[in-house]
């Protein structure tokens, strides 16, 4: 069982995170310090430099969770229009990025089941660059996974991110942040939103993104900042089954019955900064189709809630379930709660990521 923290019981959750304050274990806070020309808030925690050029870097990749998650139709070419609001929190892996003299793409991990060679995002992410800037030199990826896999949560697009903004720094390709975004859409619908981070509405596929926490429209490529989501404890809980996403889709039922999430109305809230107005307003669409399949979800949902969640939703296509807390004594006494229930592989105990402003 995977243990995110050491003691949260005097942590003040409407407070600016850093790592004395926020010792989670693996799940360490963000590191504030202020670098000029960083172009992802609190991402480095490592820069060497060789000779006058920088030869590594080491990023954290943040994990996202969907405070709503509406779909809205099936479009003619198949994708399923979406309008989702999603928000980074502060569970992360960590990617150590080297540049060396070897002309290849390298990586490594510490999960032996996750590939590591061009079926893995990383990889993907690092030859993009390396093709489209004719970059000679090698580069070489420690990827240190804490993020469930495959858990709706991004955690693959996130590293992706991550690969792209590392490059962008050690080989000095002076992209900015839409720049990187733009190619992150290549690879994926989130990898945008990963780039941009927050309180955002994502629309289209995901490359169009604009900051409330973030509300993600059409097939989630138009991304639109919103206001900073209030600060909370966030508990994850991933039970030991995996949910096929297209399956998920293809069995989605969108007709005259269906209940679709007061998006809108998250939105007002998020604006009030009001959490019991959020936790009333949060919902997403796909959970009539995983719950019935997968009744360990609402098993999970139903505990977080019996244990003082304010409310407790899945995340994404699933299975993840998260749930928000008011305070931080009844998230700890929750944590330990699921660890000890046996309704989930991997619990984790960590917060809300609100981008610098």
């Amino acid at each position: 069982m995977a243990t995110a923290y050491h003691n949260l019981s005097d942590y003040d959750f409407n407070s600016v995170p850093n790592a004395e304050e926020m010792k989670f274990g693996i799940v360490v806070s963000e590191w504030n310090d202020k670098i000029t020309g960083a172009l992802l808030d609190g991402a480095i925690n490592t820069l060497k430099k060789h000779g006058g050029i920088m030869k590594e870097i080491s990023v954290k990749a943040l994990a996202k969770v969907n405070l709503g998650l509406d779909v809205v139709r099936k479009r003619p070419d198949g994708y399923h229009e979406v309008r989702m609001i999603m928000q980074t929190i502060h569970l992360f892996d960590r990617l150590e990025i080297t540049r060396n003299q070897s002309g290849r793409i390298t990586m490594s991990t510490n999960l032996a089941f996750l590939p590591t060679n061009e079926n893995n995002l990383v990889y993907k992410a690092a030859a993009l660059l390396k093709e489209e800037f004719d970059i000679g030199d090698g580069i070489d990826v420690k990827l240190h996974k804490h993020i469930p896999v495959a858990a709706g949560m991004a955690g693959g697009s996130t590293d992706a991110a991550a690969v792209l903004y590392g490059m962008n720094r050690i080989f000095d390709l002076g992209l900015s942040k839409e720049d990187l975004m733009t190619r992150g859409v290549k690879l994926g619908a989130d990898v945008p939103y990963c780039i941009m981070r927050g309180t955002v509405l994502s629309e289209g596929i995901g490359e169009i993104l604009t900051p409330v926490a973030a509300l993600a429209e059409g097939i989630g490529e138009k991304l639109s900042a919103l206001p900073p989501m209030v600060k909370c404890p966030v508990l994850i809980a991933k039970p030991q089954i995996g949910v096929s996403t297209k399956f998920v889709y293809e069995n989605l039922k969108l007709d005259a019955d269906t209940v679709h999430p007061d998006i809108d109305g998250l939105i007002g809230a998020i604006r009030a900064k009001n959490l019991e107005q959020i936790a009333g307003h949060m919902g997403n669409v796909l959970e009539t189709v995983t719950i019935p399949n997968y009744p360990v979800i609402a098993e999970i949902k139903e505990h977080m809630m019996e244990h003082g969640a304010a409310h407790a939703m899945m995340s994404g296509s699933g299975p993840t379930v998260f749930g928000l807390f008011a305070n931080g004594d009844t998230a700890v006494a929750a944590y330990e709660a699921m660890r000890e229930s046996n309704l989930a592989k991997q619990v984790y105990l960590t917060s809300i990521y609100n981008n610098a402003r």
